[in-house]
């Protein structure tokens, strides 16, 4: 399907869309890896039910690991969900405006409460991780993991990520907004028009 925009240069609108397809591909990335995490963090929960009710042992260091990788699927599954537009907004309202008004609500909405608030987690979370490398912090608990460190730095860093994805939602929004033809693949059946 070809694609129409309305006003610009049309340089800049191909350079537009360039710069949405590498986001859309990082997060397609992203998503995937998270896929393998997923499947890993249900085999680790699998392991720790047979072994703690079959053969009646259980494993702190499995069971930390449980949670560590729940929080790498949720920390990171925030920045695939923008891409996807799966997010959480008052849909009752959003749903009755047109293509180009939501595009403006999705920029301003990310530009005023999205980039300050990963901006503010990234500085705030950078000295938990740093106290936390410098001491080498461990488990308390006997047996569990060592390198908490590594685990608290997923927080800056998916952050970090979020922000990056931010910009990329700009992106596709600003080509919405322009007029183009096709409709973001979260809209595939029109709702948005």
């Amino acid at each position: 399907m070809p694609l129409t925009f309305v006003g610009g240069n049309p340089k800049e609108r191909k350079m537009l869309l360039k710069i949405e397809r590498f986001f859309d591909k990082a997060m397609d990335i992203l998503g995937n890896i998270l896929i393998v995490v997923l499947l890993l963090m249900i085999l680790n929960v699998f392991y720790d039910v047979v072994m703690r009710y079959v053969f009646h042992h259980s494993n702190i260091a499995m069971e930390e690991m449980e949670w560590h990788l729940f929080a790498i699927v949720i920390l990171f599954g925030t920045s695939y969900s923008l891409k996807e537009s799966a997010h959480v907004r008052v849909d009752f309202l959003y749903e009755r405006f047109s293509v180009k008004t939501k595009a403006i609500i999705n920029i301003v909405g990310t530009l005023i409460f999205l980039m300050p608030f990963t901006l503010l987690i990234i500085y705030g979370s950078y000295e938990f991780v740093m106290d936390s490398y410098v001491v080498n912090e461990t488990s308390s608990d006997p047996g569990g993991l060592k390198y908490l460190w590594v685990i608290k730095a997923m927080i800056p860093f998916s952050f970090i990520v979020l922000f990056l994805e931010a910009i990329g939602y700009i992106i596709k929004n600003i080509n919405i907004y322009r007029g183009l033809e096709e409709l973001p693949k979260d809209d595939p059946q029109g709702a948005l028009s």
